[in-house]
């Protein structure tokens, strides 16, 4: 039976309690300033749009932000569990935090995220960084003051870990970390249960907002004037399966494309099992819908596909391709993609790349493969050696930066819209409705503006180009 729930409106506020607690423990520790907090993220958009969630419950609980843990009262880690090298950088970057708990007794460090949610690593937290004062997982988030006022009022540690299929709570305020470009959570968890991915057991199963909080948010971000939306989920095509709204992502993506306003769309991620054709039709009846799609096939290798229990073939990931080729002309592909998995072979290598060459991906996030604990992966066999492994990880990404700058190249003395998005290196960054950067000279005040750019030049994985007056 699924354990899946909303949280009510009155278990929200029953927190309201707690931030009262909390506002006033600082009021009368700070008395002159108010208490900082410093938010560290790791991993995905999803952990982002977390973390600006907790914000909110932190910016109502009196608290300011600040870059620096040196400044910080409270110090939260929002962590990842995807790959070993997120979480080792984790635990070294808690370690380094022994001094400065040291130095201020009074600091709370806290540790949240899918890492955590894991048991054996909750418990490596507990008994080898003492300093650390809170530990919570995926599904208490939205109980961070009454966690919190556990540890500050009840002077002692706490780990809470609970193991359910997962909450859905709306209503937390937020506090988002960009100005012009905004997460929002569609759906929460993940079904698919990828023998590699240890998704399914830190985040729940897969569960649904109902689409008119989905809308409402969306247009209040629209009339305050943000330029890119970004709609996520563990599976984002899998949105309202089971639900009784009977709401499905294409027909989510044509509402929110109806909403007033000037701004793009983007989504991710995408299982190609879910990827329908229904979706990439109503891609590309929909003009704020951007024409690039992020599809990760992982293998090109049909052998290896099955052991990583991804439920497609080769041949359907390419039929896929080829459909959105046809009905949305522009559309580019990113893909995620692992490199030795256990057991893989050099032909099952080769099917890879030759996926690679076919599809002519605008750009890959290429891993070599990382047992999680607790996946089945985690216990094949694996005769690969790992300098094998390094030199296959070497040669892909070699024919991709050669497929890249190709793609790049064809586009110069192009005229194309694009965001302005950030300053770098003496340059503004704009990014293209593909989803392709072009460095720009301008004025950082534009920062956040749609603007025309001419392409002018190509070089690795960037553009270069001049905003046309």
């Amino acid at each position: 039976m699924s354990d899946i729930r909303v949280i009510s409106p009155e278990e929200l506020q029953k927190q309201q309690v707690f931030i009262r607690q909390i506002r006033q423990f600082y009021e009368q520790r700070c008395a002159e300033s108010a208490p900082l907090a410093y938010v560290r993220t790791y991993g995905c958009q999803q952990n982002v749009a977390d973390s600006e969630r907790m914000k909110g419950l932190l910016a109502q609980m009196g608290f300011g932000f600040t870059e620096t843990p040196e400044q910080a009262d409270f110090i939260l880690f929002n962590t990842c569990a995807v790959r070993e090298h997120a979480q080792d950088r984790v635990f070294g970057n808690v370690g380094a935090l022994k001094a400065l708990k040291r130095r201020k007794p009074h600091l709370l460090i806290a540790l949240c995220g899918c890492m955590v949610q894991q048991e054996h690593v909750a418990e490596k937290i507990y008994k080898s960084y003492p300093f650390v004062g809170l530990v919570f997982g995926t599904h208490v988030q939205h109980r961070l003051p009454e966690l919190m006022a556990g540890v500050l009022l009840g002077k002692r540690r706490k780990v809470e870990i609970p193991s359910c299929d997962g909450v859905i709570a709306e209503g937390i305020p937020t506090v988002r970390d960009g100005g012009f470009k905004a997460f929002v959570s569609i759906m929460y968890g993940c079904n698919n249960f990828c023998t590699y991915c240890i998704v399914p057991y830190v985040r729940g199963r897969e569960r649904s907002r109902d689409p008119e909080m989905i809308l409402a948010e969306v247009r209040e971000l629209a009339e305050q004037g943000y330029k890119e939306i970004t709609l996520l989920g563990q599976n984002v095509n899998s949105y309202g399966k089971g639900e009784a709204h009977g709401v499905t992502f294409p027909e989510l993506l044509r509402r929110v494309n109806d909403i007033p306003g000037d701004f793009v769309i983007r989504f991710m991620t995408s299982h190609p099992k879910d990827a329908t054709k229904e979706l990439f039709d109503t891609i590309a009846r929909c003009e704020k819908v951007s024409r690039h799609f992020h599809l990760p096939f992982q293998s090109g290798s049909n052998r290896i596909l099955k052991e990583m229990n991804r439920r497609y073939t080769r041949e359907q990931y390419l039929d896929l391709i080829a459909y959105a080729r046809r009905v949305v002309p522009g559309i580019t592909f990113t893909s995620d993609v692992i490199v030795g998995f256990p057991g893989e072979q050099r032909e099952d290598f080769e099917q890879t790349l030759s996926l690679i060459r076919e599809v002519g991906f605008a750009s890959l996030f290429t891993f070599i493969f990382s047992p999680r604990e607790g996946t089945p992966a985690a216990k094949m066999e694996d005769p690969i050696p790992a300098e094998t492994k390094s030199a296959w990880f070497s040669e892909m990404t070699a024919l991709q930066e050669e497929i890249s700058s190709e793609r790049l190249s064809a586009v110069v003395g192009t005229t194309q819209r694009a965001l302005l998005e950030a300053q770098a290196g003496g340059f503004l960054e704009a990014r293209l409705a593909d989803n392709s950067i072009v460095r720009v000279q301008g004025d950082p005040a534009r920062i956040g503006e749609f603007v025309q750019v001419r392409i002018t030049g190509a070089r690795s994985y960037i553009l270069t180009g001049e905003i046309e007056k």
